[in-house]
């Protein structure tokens, strides 16, 4: 496919590309030009510029810059074609009409089709949630307080509790075989019979920062126990879980304005909170978060808060994702919700400004939370708290500003009762450890790229021995201090 160059110039300046970057990286205002983290490679400080002068972007990190198409591309990794598409579409320019031979379907890659196929199925749910036999599914949404523009806003749909219905529409108009199962749409047993994965389900579309659909995730509405509650899209050539957060697409230009991200659990809790009226919030799907989902946030913004909904086994299986959030750099800050209650039930019973003034008047650090539901649990038992003090000392040690590193230290000093000066000591040996770790991985690294094989004299292993003796170690250092 082929523009002419005055078309291109038109979709070019018709979007700013503050604006157009905007959608996908948090910008701040820094003299002429905007400075962000850059999307392209893991940076905990700014080193991104956007100038709205010369509608260029350049990274000082990594070396990335373009403009407003090359961004696209980079980014979603769309072809130049599929870039002018969004393009023109976002500014209301129509193009030109394209050659669709069957030879011009023929040649359009799997990513292509995969997008296509997701939207026809998001498509056809929706339009079978307001059909006379999707009823059950649009009554279920009811019941569960969601509104009409929240179903919409969400894309939300039903698939027919039938065999392939899905599949037979999805083939009715052309669609291969091949595409319906790369997407985890249908399914394919041992003797050719084809199914639909979300059959008798609610579905919940997953889109991606640009507002394709990516995925699906799907509640079952029969009680049936030989059945998964929900059911979830696989990984296929567009959708890499761990590097989404369900909601993203709606909430990120309310991150950025808030200069907060709300982190939830499922997809019913965004759904409320949208709904009330707090629309900076994403979930991580009910799995332990990632560092690709974290750089997704961060990103945006910051800052972030996490909703617990009072379940003590399901908070401390949560910590170590917190860990990871604290060693990207972000600032975070937790809520612990009324008992009985998750996100979705309180969002309901609630505004958006009660809802904020409950979260304004009970949120806590992340390590004064940790801290104390550690110290409830280890009671006066002096080896659990030496164990907890560790605990809490790893914490600290991943955070990579030296400021906040030392503010928590005094911090945990004074609630645990324990030297400032033990802790310190503490947190120096992990963070030693840490960087002698990152120094022999570079350097292997280095020896791997020369074709030079490590030797005993270059390069000093650490062994899964000798790492648990320098955690004993700290173990052993709290434990004196708490005698």
């Amino acid at each position: 496919m082929y523009y002419e160059e005055d078309i291109v110039e038109q979709v070019r300046q018709s979007n700013d590309i503050v604006d157009v970057i905007s959608s996908y990286v948090n910008l701040k205002r820094s003299g002429s030009n905007y400075m962000g983290l850059c999307p392209f490679h893991n940076e905990k400080s700014a080193s991104f510029s956007v100038s709205p002068g010369k509608q260029m972007y350049y990274c000082f990190g990594c070396g990335a810059g373009g403009n407003v198409f090359t961004f696209l591309m980079e980014y979603e990794n769309l072809t130049f074609v599929e870039a002018m598409e969004e393009l023109a579409e976002k500014a209301g320019i129509e193009l030109p009409t394209q050659s669709n031979s069957a030879d011009d379907r023929a040649k359009r890659n799997l990513r292509d089709a995969i997008l296509e196929v997701n939207k026809l199925a998001a498509n056809y749910y929706y339009a079978r949630l307001k059909s006379e036999h999707g009823n059950v599914g649009y009554k279920y949404l009811q019941e569960r307080g969601l509104t009409a523009e929240t179903i919409v806003k969400f894309g939300l749909g039903y698939s027919l509790d039938q065999r392939d219905a899905l599949y037979n529409e999805a083939r009715a108009r052309g669609y291969k075989k091949d595409y319906l199962l790369s997407t985890g749409l249908c399914l394919e047993n041992n003797n050719g019979q084809i199914s639909d994965r979300f059959r008798g389900r609610v579905i919940f579309p997953v889109y991606s920062l640009s507002g394709k659909v990516l995925a699906f995730g799907g509640r079952i509405l029969k009680k049936d126990e030989k059945m998964a509650k929900y059911v979830n899209s696989p990984e296929s050539d567009i959708y890499h879980k761990s590097h989404e957060l369900y909601g993203i697409y709606q909430a990120k230009q309310a991150i950025v304005k808030q200069d907060n991200c709300f982190l939830v659990e499922g997809y019913t809790d965004v759904l409320s909170m949208h709904q009330s009226g707090i629309e900076n919030v994403v979930a991580s799907s009910g799995t332990s978060l990632t560092p690709g989902q974290i750089r997704l946030i961060h990103r945006f913004t910051n800052n972030v808060t996490v909703l617990y909904d009072g379940d003590a086994a399901g908070i401390k299986a949560s910590l170590r994702g917190i860990d990871m959030l604290l060693k990207e750099g972000l600032h975070i800050k937790v809520v612990l919700l009324p008992d009985g209650d998750d996100p979705d039930s309180f969002a309901q019973k609630q505004s958006a400004a009660a809802f904020t003034q409950y979260i304004k008047e009970h949120e806590v650090d992340f390590i004064r939370f940790k801290t104390n539901l550690l110290l409830e649990s280890a009671g006066q038992d002096p080896v659990k708290k030496a164990a907890l003090i560790t605990d809490i000392v790893q914490s600290i040690a991943v955070i990579p500003n030296q400021i906040e590193r030392s503010a928590y230290t005094k911090e945990c000093s004074q609630l645990m009762e324990i030297a400032e000066k033990t802790l310190l000591i503490g947190i120096n040996k992990i963070r030693d450890k840490e960087y002698q770790q990152l120094k022999e991985e570079e350097l292997k690294a280095s020896q791997a790229n020369s074709n030079v094989a490590p030797g005993s004299d270059s390069t000093t292993e650490i062994s899964n021995t000798e790492a648990a003796s320098q955690n004993h170690d700290v173990n052993e250092l709290f434990l004196k201090a708490t005698r």
